[in-house]
């Protein structure tokens, strides 16, 4: 293992050895055993705190505002300003760190380019340590790729591109091919760490700065984790505190409950808060799976617009305005069609539905997957902020009509959704795209094409989790087949007949992967656990 050892393994071997030299260099190697050896306890300490609040949640402790960070709520105060280059969010592209893709995102027209390390990218060595490489050429500007047909990728003026923000991988999970003290690192840390060394510096030389989105958190004591790793860094470098600013994801129902103290904790580095409205519904799902009253219908009738959704988006969009940060909304996953314009005008006018909701409630920018949408998003959001360069002003006033704290927690709860229903149908698409996807990610690709979406582990997480949620509730369809193991089975051989005749395909190890986090009788709490065990094997 790299690390405390130098010896290449297997999946090491597959890397050039120009990447690692470049990117796992003495003063890096240096650093990320500080960050491990500080850092590591506190991490392993909080994730006990995970599973010791699942305990309370499945005997009935719902989740709820804080009486001890009461004070923290009710008190005035604000986040630091946002820089220049992060002022202005009206439309962000996000993408995994694959060279051609992030050439396109950056490139894009959009304001901001989330590069992500976590849901949209399979954490093959070659794409963890080569993806430091792209990033490292991009903060430098010299970013290029060339396709096998010939056709040559370059970024555009420094001015016309994206300002970069990073994802790296959430506090749950640990990079098993880099070792600390015979130990692999957290994957947090090590994503975290190399890009903060290598490009902290190279970036405020240009006027910019080392800019993150932290994902998958699940209280204000993991927030201020980060806030300590960033004052550690900061010194380690001899940079200002409060040059790293960071934009947490509101993705799980605890941190919903916790966005005020979330923004206190990273108060000198927070930038924004933003609606990760598919881990979201995963994050209620596995929260309260013990749950009946949390049984959610059909993947596809959780909108935006359902009550419990629409409660969660005002509360962030004011929790930010009251403390001078940005609310960024949630992604628009369509891929145009080159083939089918029906699809793609149903598709565009879905995408402008959404954005209007989300403009409408004083969101600041917003999430797309693809280029093209980036102009269908800008023309929303210019409509409404013309030359403004946010919309911080903006109050969502009056969160759902709930003017005290226990019911604006009895609303954040409420998953009734009218009309919504559970269909055999819907059953059969969640195994469809959980196969699909997981296929995928075993052969290093995050970012998957599924049904003109662009899919990542969110998504195959909800799909998972709904079937498993469904089965232990026994829950019938509208068409009156029972959920059970049995009909799972049934569809997933159906599924993997239509998908399995595609030539080198990995679907049997997907299969095997589904059936452990479907069948088992304890809920799994990340599939991508699992499966990177397997992307370790090969």
């Amino acid at each position: 293992m790299i690390g405390t050892s130098t010896t290449l393994n297997k999946t090491e071997s597959k890397v050039e050895s120009k990447a690692i030299e470049q990117i796992l260099t003495a003063d890096a190697k240096k650093f990320l055993f500080a960050l491990h050896r500080k850092f590591n306890p506190t991490r392993q300490d909080l994730l006990a705190a995970r599973s010791m609040r699942q305990v309370e949640i499945d005997n009935g402790a719902m989740p709820d505002f804080l009486a001890s960070t009461k004070g923290v709520r009710e008190s005035q105060w604000q986040v630091a300003k946002a820089p220049a280059d992060l002022d202005d969010r009206r439309v962000e592209i996000t993408g995994p760190v694959e060279r051609k893709m992030m050439i396109n995102a950056l490139n894009s027209g959009a304001k901001v380019f989330m590069a992500d390390l976590e849901d949209s990218l399979s954490p093959t060595w070659a794409n963890v340590v080569g993806g430091q490489v792209n990033l490292y050429d991009a903060v430098r500007g010299t970013l290029a790729f060339t396709s096998p047909e010939g056709k040559v990728y370059a970024l555009k003026e420094r001015s016309e591109l994206a300002t970069l923000v990073v994802r790296p991988r959430g506090w749950h999970l640990t990079e098993q091919n880099f070792e600390v003290d015979g130990e692999p690192i957290s994957a947090s840390l090590f994503d975290f760490g190399l890009y903060f060394l290598h490009n902290a510096e190279a970036l405020i030389a240009r006027q910019s700065g080392p800019y993150f989105y932290l994902p998958k958190m699940e209280s204000h004591l993991e927030a201020r984790l980060w806030q300590d790793v960033f004052c550690f860094a900061q010194d380690w470098l001899k940079i200002p505190r409060g040059t790293i600013r960071a934009t947490v994801l509101i993705e799980t129902i605890l941190a919903a409950f916790e966005m005020d103290e979330i923004l206190f904790e990273l108060k000198e580095h927070a930038a924004g808060l933003n609606a990760g409205r598919w881990d979201y519904i995963f994050s209620l799902i596995k929260k309260c799976r013990k749950h009946n009253r949390f049984t959610l219908p059909d993947r596809a009738q959780v909108t935006m617009a359902v009550p419990f959704m629409s409660t969660y988006a005002r509360l962030l969009v004011e929790t930010c305005h009251k403390r001078g940060a940005h609310a960024i909304g949630g992604m628009a996953a369509f891929i145009p069609s080159r083939k089918d314009e029906q699809v793609n005008q149903n598709a565009f006018a879905k995408v402008k539905e959404d954005k209007q909701r989300e403009v409408g409630l004083g969101f600041d920018g917003t999430w797309v997957a693809h280029p093209d949408l980036v102009p269908v998003a800008r023309e929303i959001f210019d409509s409404v902020l013309k030359d403004k360069p946010n919309q911080k002003d903006v109050s969502s006033k009056d969160v759902s009509g709930k003017s005290d704290a226990a019911k604006l927690a009895e609303a954040l709860l409420d998953t009734r959704i009218d009309g919504g229903k559970v269909t055999t149908s819907g059953v059969a698409a969640n195994v469809d795209v959980a196969l699909q996807y997981i296929e995928s990610w075993s052969r290093g690709v995050g970012a998957a094409a599924i049904h003109n979406l662009m899919e990542d582990a969110a998504t195959a997480e909800i799909a998972r989790a709904q079937i498993w949620q469904w089965i232990k509730s026994e829950t019938k369809t509208a068409e009156g087949d029972l959920v059970t193991s049995a009909l799972y089975e049934k569809l997933r051989d159906e599924a993997l007949a239509k998908l399995s005749t595609q030539p080198g395909n990995r679907y049997s190890e997907a299969a095997k992967i589904l059936d452990q986090i479907i069948l088992s009788d304890q809920f799994v709490e990340f599939l991508t656990i699992p499966a990177y065990k397997q992307l370790l094997r090969g």
